[in-house]
């Protein structure tokens, strides 16, 4: 059994690296319409008898779609199962930070409350076991275009949505094209009434890695933000550290439950 998790930054990976021991598989070039396109940064281990592989995909649709498009496109052998994972806001005050959140569809499309956009549905098998693992199960992830940081946008958004990130809609629609049952998984990094120190936007590079020298000069323009942001930070290290503990335990079943979850999977 393959099962490839995705995370949008490295440090939504590292917690459960470090627990797993992933190792880093070599990037490859490719010559294309002549533009050198480098794989997605990898890493893999084996988890009760399956080979579980972490695609790092940068933070955003289109960072996204292109690593998740050349991981698949470029597996050796099938993909069983696909994890969308990471971290997320929340869009409504239940959700704690640090909780791990399951979703059974995810959409894309304008923040406008009013407008749903486009939905994609997870694998409700995949669902289902999530939620026998700890996941609290929600209707709706928002994949949005850029960071949503302001609380009053966050309230409007939450009308139709119950939490956002960057990543998940893409990811959830290359895996059903290619026909792999897939499931997005967030874990809570903000609370729906937290206004982020500035506009996170900013601070990604084009591939959507998180440029310090961007972050630094958003610090120097807000100086006033620096203990907010060491705040969100804690919280998004408390929260990467939650969703390792999920899916360790998640995937670890997942391996276990093998041919007969891949049947339930099917069939549903």
């Amino acid at each position: 059994m393959k099962i490839l998790v995705t995370f949008a930054l490295e440090n939504e990976f590292a917690p459960w690296r470090d627990r797993r021991h992933f190792r880093a598989e070599p990037r490859t070039k490719t010559e294309i319409a002549n533009t050198t396109i480098e794989s997605p940064e990898t890493y893999s281990t084996v988890i009760a008898g399956a080979r579980v592989e972490v695609v790092l995909t940068g933070a955003g649709p289109k960072p996204a779609a292109s690593a998740i498009s050349q991981a698949i496109h470029a597996a050796p052998d099938r993909i069983d199962f696909c994890v969308s994972s990471g971290l997320a806001g929340a869009l409504r005050p239940q959700y704690r930070i640090g909780q791990v959140l399951a979703a059974r569809e995810v959409r894309c499309g304008s923040i406008e409350a009013a407008e749903r956009g486009d939905t994609l549905p997870c694998s409700e098998a995949l669902l289902s076991f999530a939620v026998e693992c700890g996941a609290r199960p929600v209707e709706t992830f928002h994949t949005a275009g850029r960071v949503i940081g302001r609380a009053a946008e966050k309230e409007r958004l939450g009308e139709t949505a119950d939490a956002v990130e960057m990543e998940s809609y893409v990811i959830m629609g290359e895996a059903r094209r290619r026909g792999v049952p897939a499931i997005a998984v967030r874990a809570i990094s903000d609370s729906a009434d937290e206004d982020l120190p500035f506009d996170m936007t900013g601070i990604f590079t084009d591939d959507g890695r998180i440029s310090m020298p961007l972050v630094l000069a958003e610090m120097a323009r807000h100086p006033q933000s620096i203990s907010a942001v060491m705040k969100l930070g804690q919280s998004a290290k408390a929260a990467a550290t939650a969703l390792a503990g999920f899916l360790d335990r998640y995937v670890e079943r997942l391996a276990s439950a093998g041919a007969g979850l891949e049947g339930k999977v099917t069939s549903a």
